[in-house]
């Protein structure tokens, strides 16, 4: 079976605009490219990525779609605009048109933003009403604070193709469950959303493995069904816990022991569905 990972980065240190990425970092502070996925990858069946942003700038976009045109394993691009500038419906249509069919999504990093209520505010309609318009997806980069506010914009756009990524961040280290389970359940019951299985690893404690994640993925797919679900790998990201190989093989047997027979959509069609792809192999 190959497999789509719905949820990589690449970035270039010199480009200067991933504020959150110094040496204290550690592994994570060096360039990291096409070339090193590939040797991360190994001789896995990973035959396409979609490059999702890590800094919050139309630049790291170019940049990405760029990479896009140079590797056709980088089937898609989520990418970043500033949802709240006065023109960002122009700003939305100028990378669509750049990306030549390579921009799939844009996402804000919400969970860097101070207000727990920014998803709230009017300024952001433009943008939305923009992704509709240009049939992009929207990747949900929030924390459980974020889960309710979410919740409503998505009530708003019950059209809009939309993901939650790294199944909404709960924090696995510190054992909370309950109030990130309740609002899951109402996102998922509510709207048409889909969840990635992805970044699991990186909220959880250094010594996690795959009985401390199994109760939130039982959840997970409990509530979103092996339909909208659709794994990622958070490459380079999952490296500051486990392999790119040890993550794929832990979440593949999370998801044959949570939801059986969906492990071709988990793994692929999902994402094709998702991000609109073009993918025939």
């Amino acid at each position: 079976m190959s497999v789509i990972d719905a949820h990589q980065h690449y970035w270039r240190i010199a480009r200067g605009d991933y504020g959150w990425l110094t040496p204290q970092q550690g592994v994570l502070y060096r360039d990291f490219t096409p070339q090193d996925l590939q040797l991360a990858i190994g001789e896995l069946r990973v035959t396409a990525t979609i490059a999702v942003q890590a800094a919050p700038t139309e630049a790291e976009t170019r940049f990405l779609l760029e990479l896009a045109r140079q590797h056709p394993e980088i089937r898609g691009v989520v990418g970043w605009v500033d949802f709240e500038a006065s023109d960002a419906g122009a700003r939305i249509r100028a990378l669509v048109g750049e990306g030549g069919g390579k921009l799939k999504g844009l996402r804000p990093m919400v969970q860097d933003i101070a207000d727990p209520s920014w998803l709230a505010r009017p300024t952001l309609d433009p943008a939305f009403e923009a992704l509709l318009e240009n049939d992009l997806t929207f990747d949900a980069l929030v924390k459980p604070v974020h889960m309710k506010v979410l919740l409503q914009r998505m009530l708003r756009y019950p059209a809009l193709s939309a993901v939650l990524d790294h199944g909404g961040k709960p924090d696995i280290a510190a054992g909370s469950f309950e109030s990130w389970a309740r609002d899951l359940e109402q996102l998922a019951g509510k709207t048409s959303m889909y969840c990635k299985l992805s970044g699991l690893l990186t909220e959880a404690g250094p010594a996690a493995d795959a009985k401390t994640l199994d109760p939130y993925v039982a959840h997970l797919f409990a509530c979103f069904g092996g339909e909208r679900v659709l794994w990622g790998s958070d490459w380079p990201v999952v490296t500051t816990r486990a392999s790119y190989r040890d993550w794929l093989d832990m979440a593949r047997m999370l998801v044959c022991r949570h939801s059986p027979g969906f492990e071709d959509a988990v793994f692929r069609t999902n994402a094709i569905r998702c991000y609109k792809l073009d993918v025939n192999d």
